[in-house]
């Protein structure tokens, strides 16, 4: 089944992306943020959130472990 079908896959692969767009971004600032518009702007937007709302994604990062 893809993730596209199942909703806790969905969510983990959005966690996913997020956390590995925020780790990006800190060793790389420039590779993240020359791309701010399009469809590449989805990894600055997911860097920025998970900046952000730093203690909440790390929340749902243990959330997600505990239920896999």
């Amino acid at each position: 089944m893809s993730a596209l079908f199942n909703f806790q896959s969905l969510l983990l692969v959005i966690l996913l992306l997020t956390c590995t767009c925020t780790y990006v971004r800190a060793l790389f600032p420039s590779l993240v943020d020359r791309n701010k518009t399009g469809f590449m702007g989805i990894f600055f937007m997911s860097a920025r959130i998970g900046e952000r709302l730093s203690p909440y994604v790390s929340l749902a990062c243990l959330v997600m472990a505990v239920t896999i």
